[in-house]
């Protein structure tokens, strides 16, 4: 794991992430050389001098962006827009639910996201998704060289705790996926992105409740086999993948990329204090992504979030990842999760080690061995390609 912030866990984990995505290491350098000191405050003082920085570089490139696009040098405007995009993200992600400026930091983010996308003529074609009274919105990134007319299978992929549609783009397990023959559907879920953010849809347990809707608006594409759609998720994401595929018969495969089969012994060593935590004002951040009154209504919901009892249902090819060294799910939760897979024809669990890099949580200090490793078992699986 490379530490910029020797004392500071999450505002490294942030740092790793934005590397993840394609952050410039010069660019990180002028943003974090400031903060060393600001790692050590509290974390509303801390957490405000890595918003400006990270912020400021972002408004710089859009300055340079600006440029390029009056000389008509658009894929590189668009290029520039996209990592302002990228950290923003990582800066808003760090803020306090109800931070002043926070909902303008995302919507901004979201608009050089959409100008970036545009302008380097990347293929992401974002998208609404009928739930409920409102919508889920995401990002549909086809197969490459798909034949007008050919169906490709699609690997649904869903956030954690924290992460949002953009960042799981950036990643890149789509790109590494649509170069195999697969497309994707990355999903702002309930809880995440600006299903949370801009409309207020709090997490649920039962994840089938909204993967059922996407899987429907799925099977009315003409680009998207119906018979060969897998979900992936990330971090939280692997609980809810699990139980998603779980209770929605039509996925033909499943992926949990950082298993987390028990969320709430999780959430009872966090209140010993055990275990690392993801971002700053960690109660306050899940109090709002479920929707909670307090900590006693917040344990009472965390008590349903859980495998047990559930994966027997799955009767679909299975891939639970875990980092070795993972410092914020114990990798016994990923054990537990392949051992219940007793009714997957294909079960697999793939421990990342040293060897291959990707020990820690959720791959975040290597995601392109990890993501490519996934990507190639989701290929063999839906009928995709690895060479």
């Amino acid at each position: 794991m490379f530490r910029y912030f020797p004392t500071n866990y999450v505002w490294n984990l942030s740092v790793d992430l934005a590397i993840e995505m394609g952050a410039r290491i010069g660019e990180i350098e002028e943003m974090c050389a400031p903060l060393q000191e600001a790692a050590r405050q509290p974390d509303a003082a801390g957490t405000k001098a890595f918003r400006e920085t990270w912020a400021r570089m972002a408004e710089k490139l859009c300055t340079l962006a600006e440029e390029d696009e009056s000389r008509g040098r658009l894929i590189s405007a668009g290029e520039k827009y996209q990592r302002a995009s990228m950290y923003l993200l990582t800066c808003e992600r760090l803020q306090a639910h109800g931070a002043p400026g926070r909902v303008e930091l995302y919507a901004r983010l979201q608009e050089l996201f959409t100008k970036g996308i545009k302008l380097s003529g990347a293929a992401c074609e974002e998208v609404k998704i009928p739930y409920g009274d409102s919508f889920l919105s995401g990002l549909f990134v086809p197969a490459n060289r798909l034949k007008s007319g050919e169906r490709a299978p699609l690997l649904v992929q869903v956030n954690g705790l924290d992460s949002t549609k953009e960042m799981k783009y950036f990643v890149g397990l789509p790109r590494w996926l649509a170069e195999r023959g697969v497309s994707s559907l990355i999903v702002d879920q309930p809880g995440t992105g600006d299903a949370l953010r801009l409309r207020g849809l709090t997490a649920r347990f039962d994840a089938e409740h909204w993967a059922s809707p996407v899987v429907d608006w799925l099977e009315g594409r003409v680009d998207v086999d119906p018979k060969r759609i897998g979900m992936e998720g990330v971090s939280l994401g692997g609980y809810y993948c699990p139980r998603a595929v779980a209770f929605e018969p039509r996925f033909a495969c499943g992926v949990a990329w950082g298993a987390n089969h028990d969320w709430r012994d999780v959430q009872k060593m966090r209140v010993a204090k055990e275990g690392s935590l993801p971002v700053p004002h960690y109660w306050a951040h899940v109090h709002w992504v479920w929707g909670a009154k307090d900590q006693d209504d917040f344990m009472h919901i965390a008590e349903n979030v859980h495998l047990d009892g559930v994966l027997d249902r799955i009767k679909v090819p299975f891939l639970v990842t875990h980092g070795e060294k993972d410092s914020q799910i114990p990798l016994k939760w990923a054990e537990r999760t392949y051992e219940q897979l007793v009714n997957s024809p294909k079960r697999e669990l793939k421990i990342f080690t040293e060897r291959e890099g990707g020990v820690q949580h959720s791959s975040f200090d290597n995601s392109m061995n990890a993501g490519h490793y996934i990507a190639d078992w989701v290929a063999e699986t839906l009928g995709g390609h690895t060479a």
